[in-house]
């Protein structure tokens, strides 16, 4: 059924301007396509499900890389850092790949509803996976891609096929999984919500016991679990929340390093160019000036 998917992706796309991702009007919904391979970027991935159609790509969240097809799906459970790459694509067969945001609420409801929810386990579960897309899943994707053809339908079904998503991953194989990331008070939950704690904070020094009590855990136990869900350390994940801004702002609002680095909340200009530099392999000013100059080459590039 993911021939299908592309074929809906593809016609999708190419009647589309301007450069991927593709925001579609269906909310919550976006449609990447690559021509060619593509080096890796770096992003803050938020919950989502990421359905390969055509092609293939990695992701890379702290040490952990992974590879995901046609016929696969990422599904990403925590708000983290993360690197991305394009790696099977061509003119021919652009990789094509649908994000479909996951809406927790949503996820909760369905699971309310269920006869025999699926119960998280007390064990470290990880936030990100990688799964088999076919069957009832690929079937709700294409429902989804074909409504970008009827406008008007999308108010009423989108919200119906959302329940059916939550549905088919609350019950699939990875249930358990799903049902740690996404129903309240269970050890997952209370991780996620001090994350999001240090995610609005992360300019600050907070400290990890404070993070610790918010999900109610001792700090070994939190720091287990916080490192199993995203693969990096609490003060990993602080890191690269603050390189990523720091990145943003040099390139988007023309900030110099300075500035850049006290406003994520670098005390040492020179610590924060040595830690920029092991993250995107140069230095802030060299990096902000190659992404400059590849955005200005993307534009006179795109056609008119």
């Amino acid at each position: 059924m993911h021939d299908q998917l592309a074929e809906a992706l593809l016609r999708y796309t190419q009647r589309q301007s301007g450069d991927s991702p593709f925001m579609t009007p269906i909310d919550g919904v976006a449609i990447m396509r690559s021509d060619h391979p593509k080096p890796p970027s770096h992003m803050i991935s938020k919950p989502a499900l990421c359905i390969v159609a055509q092609g293939a790509k990695w992701a890379t969240f702290g040490g952990n890389q992974l590879v995901y097809k046609a016929g696969q799906a990422l599904v990403i459970g925590v708000e983290a850092p993360s690197i991305g790459r394009v790696v099977e694509a061509s003119p021919g067969e652009p990789c094509l790949v649908m994000a479909i945001e996951l809406d927790f609420t949503v996820m909760r409801s369905v699971a309310d509803e269920l006869d025999a929810p699926p119960p998280p386990s007390d064990a470290d579960g990880v936030g990100i996976f990688v799964t088999d897309f076919g069957g009832p899943l690929a079937d709700c994707a294409l429902r989804m891609a074909r409504l970008l053809d009827t406008p008007q339908a999308i108010a009423v079904v989108r919200p119906l096929i959302l329940r059916e998503i939550g549905y088919w991953l609350l019950t699939g194989a990875h249930g358990a999984d799903v049902a740690r990331l996404t129903l309240m008070n269970s050890p997952s939950q209370r991780v996620i919500s001090a994350m999001h704690n240090l995610r609005s904070r992360f300019r600050e020094s907070v400290r990890m016991e404070e993070l610790a009590e918010i999900a109610q855990m001792s700090l070994s136990a939190f720091h287990r679990q916080f490192k199993t869900l995203t693969s990096l350390t609490p003060l990993q994940y602080q890191k690269q929340l603050r390189l990523l801004e720091a990145r943003r702002l040099m390139i988007s609002c023309a900030a110099n390093v300075e500035t850049a680095s006290f406003e994520v909340g670098y005390e040492s200009a020179s610590q924060f160019s040595r830690e920029y530099v092991r993250m995107f392999g140069q230095s802030p000013k060299r990096d902000a000036m190659a992404m400059n100059q590849a955005l200005h080459l993307d534009r006179a590039e795109a056609p008119a």
